[in-house]
């Protein structure tokens, strides 16, 4: 049966919470913050309207710690913040880390350090979304760059956290997540609902924290079962008692990243527009994305042969795709809002430094035009 076409202005603020409820949330809890507050609009106005639960905490350490709760006890849980808000999150991000909770963290990013710019837009939280946690965890990040893709990208965010078991930060900006644009809402790609693994075993016998192997997470419990549910967030073995340097517990962090790395190529979501005979790549994320396909699309149809190539997975880093793209280039130019060139600092492991080239912007959006000067002086 086909659907019939029908548009909508939605932002991606909107779309990212409908994309929340379509991948099962139930639960949301979260103080409001500039750019990110329609998204705790629209789960207050629709999520009871599904069965679910939505808070109003008093603030944004509080709405995580409630989110793992409901997480702990079998709910898909989401929040949503902007920088100064994942600051406080930090330490309880850390916690799910440990303790293998579920949860989604819907970033829309603004201009800072501190208060900042709380109208403008910005790309500066993408490697404190990152690099949030002792030992340096890789936390899966996606980035979208269009209102359909804060859809999409909210639904892969819940399927990941759910089969890994794992927070996942779903990283927007202020431009994504309030700009309306039409979008044919029949068009949109619906997912399959994930659910974590559930116990399965003999009552008595349950383990919170065994795995069948590194890669795996283990079967989940709720709180409340029958089944004695341990959660913890130090040093701890399969039943969650505290043990400290012993090679159980050992064994169990390298857990939490090996789950993560095993994944990484079945994560990985990107967009190209490959040029044939390219000399130069073109690789961007979020909001800055756009400006950068205009740019390739404006420079191959005056005959520049330039690749573009759009990240919406940063984390783990898409680095087989990334180097797929790069191969024959001898320039990757790697735009992005921020003024330091924060991503472009993680592609050196990838791309040889004498490759990269940054077009960066502060407080303002990067245009298509500035790309174009940089990826044709080839």
């Amino acid at each position: 049966m086909v659907r019939e076409a029908r548009r909508e202005l939605l932002s991606g603020n909107r779309l990212l919470a409908q994309g929340a409820l379509d991948a099962g949330c139930r639960f949301f809890s979260g103080y409001p913050i500039t750019p990110s507050s329609e998204i705790y609009e629209t789960m207050m106005k629709e999520l009871p309207a599904r069965n679910g639960l939505a808070l109003a905490s008093p603030d944004e350490i509080t709405a995580l710690a409630q989110c793992v709760g409901a997480s702990m006890c079998g709910y898909k849980a989401m929040t949503a913040t902007s920088g100064p808000g994942w600051c406080l999150m930090i330490e309880t991000v850390q916690y799910a880390v440990m303790t293998e909770t579920p949860v989604v963290i819907a970033q829309v990013q603004r201009l800072g350090p501190s208060t900042g710019g709380a109208t403008q837009g910005a790309q500066g939280d993408v490697l404190l979304a990152e690099f949030c946690t002792s030992g340096g965890y890789t936390l899966p990040v996606f980035a979208p760059a269009t209102a359909r893709q804060c859809y999409e990208l909210a639904q892969a965010a819940f399927h990941w956290s759910e089969r890994l078991r794992t927070p996942v930060v779903l990283l927007s900006d202020k431009e994504v997540g309030m700009t309306l644009e039409s979008v044919e809402v029949s068009a949109l790609q619906r997912l399959p609902v994930a659910d974590r693994a559930p116990f399965t075993g003999v009552r008595g016998q349950f383990l919170p924290y065994a795995c069948d192997c590194l890669e795996e997470p283990p079967a989940f419990s709720p709180l409340g079962s029958p089944d004695r549910v341990v959660a913890t967030g130090s040093l701890h073995d399969r039943a969650g008692r505290l043990r400290k340097n012993v090679p159980e517990a050992i064994e169990l962090l390298k857990h939490l990243q090996a789950k993560i790395a095993a994944c990484a190529e079945e994560m990985a979501i990107v967009e190209e527009e490959p040029a044939a005979n390219a000399r130069t790549l073109v690789l961007s994320y979020g909001i800055s994305a756009r400006a950068a396909r205009a740019a390739c699309r404006r420079l191959n149809r005056d005959g520049r042969r330039v690749s573009f190539l759009q990240l919406l997975t940063l984390f783990p880093v898409p680095t087989e795709a990334i180097r797929r793209a790069a191969q024959g280039c001898s320039r990757v130019v790697v735009v992005e809002e921020n003024s330091p060139g924060l991503y472009a600092s993680v592609l050196a492991s990838i791309v040889e430094k004498d490759r990269l080239v940054r077009v960066n912007g502060l407080g303002r959006m990067i245009t298509p035009a500035e790309i174009m000067v940089v990826a044709e002086a080839a």
